[in-house]
């Protein structure tokens, strides 16, 4: 099966492996262990001078929950997605589903242009 852009979808073997990277966003971890990523609204200097005219902040935060928030902390270049998940498995026993849930964040962060393979 292939997508838009015509290339192949990985296999879930071949997701495993990949090493998420976040973009170079600035962001905190708020005293509850929530991730606050502040992302730009306008990268272009035309969308820039627009803000700066109507007084308006050119970023909006984006609050993850706590396993985005995990997630987002691991998304450093080292970790592989099996090693995430792994990680996640641990620190989160409790929770359903966990493997489709990291997989589904992953490939809506790398839409998003939150991160890269």
């Amino acid at each position: 099966m292939k997508n838009k852009k015509n290339t192949k979808i990985p296999t879930i073997e071949e997701f495993n492996i990949y090493k998420p990277i976040r973009l170079d966003f600035t962001w905190e971890i708020k005293d509850d262990g929530i991730v606050v990523i502040k992302v730009p609204k306008f990268n272009s200097k035309y969308g820039k001078s627009f803000c700066k005219i109507i007084k308006k902040e050119n970023s909006f935060s984006a609050n993850l929950d706590r396993l985005g928030s995990s997630v987002w902390k691991y998304c450093d270049g080292t970790n592989s997605v099996k090693k995430i998940l792994d990680n996640l498995l641990k620190e989160f026993p409790d929770e359903k589903n966990i493997d489709q849930r990291l997989y589904l964040f992953l490939q809506q962060m790398k839409n998003l242009h939150y991160i890269y393979f």
